[in-house]
């Protein structure tokens, strides 16, 4: 077959019929899925060719990726459990309130700021799996907060895991057998009169400045879908209001971030600028600076949507317990965290 749109239409057809049984049919994940992995097979064997063997050996592969995927969602999971039968959960919503009542002020500073900062320390994935059982922690709906986690996961993410992105995916995936850069990117390098590590540093550097102008109103896209979604009224204006703490709050990551990406080169950039502006904000918010007027809450829980929530209510197991927890020690689970994952 030569067609190359039929064979691109091919190529997204398991992705299609995943995503129409999942989101046209309310199809649970575990049924979902099986469907697609025969859709895959199906299309592998007629229109690729593939040998079973190559079919089986992907499939094993992609189950041990899972399990890799899985087991830091258990690692969340019971890292949720912990804080909230052991009361720390208390001294953070606590901790939280002193600073702002405000769920949009929250969001910026847990999602936002330090998401960034764990995506720099540890990437692959840990910034959704540590932040959501956070903010669903501290009483947001469940759907709110994951959506919260993977929209963190923009400016920061070239950087994460200590610049591995750019130094692995760029630095080893340009290389040649030789080590050199292959033979378009080593014109380039010449062009500019750099080396290989130059050369990476160099792009690096444009990657942080395209990201940091995107992520300019990241935080104000993150707070503007939550009110719009999860809030009383639904309305996007309420996240609106808050435009000038988003983008201060956005400015007080990106700048660093920049800095460091044309200062430093790529290992640091979205860890430092994440600590520099979480460190920032947090102390300025405390003061009071650009803190809206008007506090924003959720509706009350018992008027939630059924599609928001999962089955763990933290809230239930905290008005159990009367024991509160020092904040430095609640925080600890978090600050040893990226190390872990």
């Amino acid at each position: 077959m030569d067609n190359l749109a039929v064979l691109a239409l091919l190529a997204v057809l398991p992705i299609l019929v995943i995503g129409t049984l999942l989101i046209g049919f309310r199809w649970p994940a575990k049924k979902a899925m099986p469907v697609g992995l025969v859709v895959v097979i199906v299309i592998a064997l007629s229109v690729w060719q593939m040998s079973f063997t190559t079919i089986a050996a992907s499939i094993v592969q992609g189950l041990l990726i899972a399990v890799g995927l899985l087991w830091i969602v258990f690692g969340a999971l019971l890292l949720l459990e912990t804080i909230t039968k052991s009361g720390a959960l208390q001294s953070i919503r606590a901790g939280f309130t002193n600073i702002s009542a405000d769920r949009r002020v929250q969001v910026v500073i847990v999602a936002w700021l330090f998401g960034s900062f764990i995506e720099g320390a540890a990437g692959f994935g840990t910034p959704a799996a540590v932040v959501a059982p956070l903010l669903l922690a501290l009483g947001f709906p469940a759907m709110a907060a994951v959506m919260a986690g993977l929209i963190i996961q923009s400016t920061p993410v070239s950087f994460g895991a200590v610049g591995t992105p750019m130094i692995t995916g760029i630095g080893t995936g340009l290389a040649g057998s030789d080590g050199s850069l292959v033979s378009g990117a080593q014109a380039r390098a010449d062009s500019l009169g750099l080396d290989h590590m130059g050369f990476v540093a160099h792009t690096a550097a444009q990657v942080a400045t395209i990201h940091a102008i995107v992520g300019i109103l990241v935080p104000l896209f993150l707070v503007t879908l939550m009110t719009g979604f999860f809030g009383e009224k639904r309305s996007f204006r309420d996240g609106l209001a808050v435009f000038p703490f988003t983008v201060y709050a956005a400015l007080a990551m990106i700048v660093p971030y920049v800095t460091v990406a044309y200062v430093l080169g790529p290992e640091f950039p979205a860890m430092i600028g994440g600590f520099v502006g979480l460190v920032l904000v947090m102390y300025t918010s405390s003061k009071g600076f650009l803190m809206p007027k008007k506090i924003w809450d959720f509706p009350p829980r018992e008027r939630w949507s059924n599609r928001w929530m999962g089955t763990v209510n933290p809230d239930a197991e905290a008005a159990t317990l009367t024991k509160r927890m020092s904040l430095p020690l609640a925080w600890s689970p978090w600050l040893s965290s990226p190390s872990c994952c």
